[in-house]
C-alpha cells in the first residue's frame, strides 16, 4: 500500500536549526531527448495542498493542478541541463547540474534532494533522501513541478519536431519514438551518448563512408 508523503524530513531539519528548506527532484534522466529538468521547490508548513504526492502517483491532470497551485503559494525555482551538457558530462553529473541551478534561485539554508547522492556543487547543507519523492512533502512538490515543466518542453520541441511523439513520451525511448528515429532520423535535440541515438549515428556514419 503506498504511503503519502509528509514532513518528517522537514521538522528534523528546522529543529537543526534551518529556516529555508527546500525540496529538489529531477526529471528527464532516461528520456533519449530534451534537457533534464530540476526544481526546488519551499513549502509554506501552514499551507500544503491536498492531494500532494509523487508526481508518479498523479494523474496529468492533477499535476497541472497542483503545480500552477505551488507557482502561486510556494517558492519555487525550476533549472535545466542541455542535452549538450547531458552528452558532454554523462546525465548524472547533468541531472545534478540542473539541480545545483535550481537551488541557486531560492533562498535557502537546507535542501532536501532526492536520490542517494548528493551533487557536488552544492553550497549548503543538504539530505539525501532514498524515494523521496514518495516520502518528503517537499521533494514531492518538486517532482511535480519539474514534471510539469518538462512535459511542457517537450509538447513544444514536438511542434517544431512532428513524428517522434514527444507530446505523448516526453522523449522517453517508446516503441514509436523508436521506430521515428529509424525512419525520420537524429536531431538537435536528441542525445548523442545515450546507446539508441548513438547508434544510429554510427550506421549513418558507415553507410555514407
Amino acid at each position: 500500500m503506498r504511503t503519502a508523503p509528509d514532513d518528517t524530513f522537514e521538522t528534523e531539519a528546522r529543529a537543526a536549526g534551518a529556516l529555508y528548506i527546500v525540496g529538489v527532484d529531477e526529471v528527464g534522466r532516461g528520456p533519449l531527448a530534451g534537457p533534464v529538468t530540476a526544481a526546488a521547490v519551499r513549502l509554506d508548513p501552514g499551507r500544503i495542498p491536498p492531494g500532494l504526492a509523487d508526481s508518479k502517483a498523479l494523474s496529468a491532470a492533477a499535476r497541472d493542478r497542483l503545480a500552477g497551485w505551488l507557482q502561486e503559494h510556494a517558492a519555487v525555482s525550476v533549472a535545466h541541463a542541455s542535452v549538450e551538457e547531458i552528452d558532454s558530462l554523462n546525465i548524472l553529473r547533468a541531472s545534478h547540474l540542473a539541480m545545483e541551478r535550481a537551488i541557486a534561485g531560492l533562498p535557502a539554508d537546507f535542501a532536501l534532494i532526492d536520490g542517494n547522492l548528493l551533487p557536488r556543487g552544492l553550497t549548503l547543507p543538504a539530505r539525501a533522501v532514498v524515494k523521496g519523492d514518495a516520502r518528503c512533502l517537499s521533494i514531492a512538490a518538486a517532482s511535480i513541478v519539474a514534471k510539469v515543466a518538462r512535459d511542457r518542453i517537450m509538447v513544444d520541441l514536438a511542434q517544431q519536431h512532428p513524428g517522434y511523439g514527444w507530446e505523448k513520451n516526453a522523449g522517453y525511448p517508446t516503441k514509436a519514438h523508436l521506430q521515428a528515429l529509424l525512419q525520420i532520423g537524429v536531431t538537435p535535440w536528441h542525445r548523442r551518448s545515450f546507446a539508441p541515438v548513438h547508434n544510429i549515428l554510427c550506421q549513418e556514419k558507415s553507410v555514407t563512408s
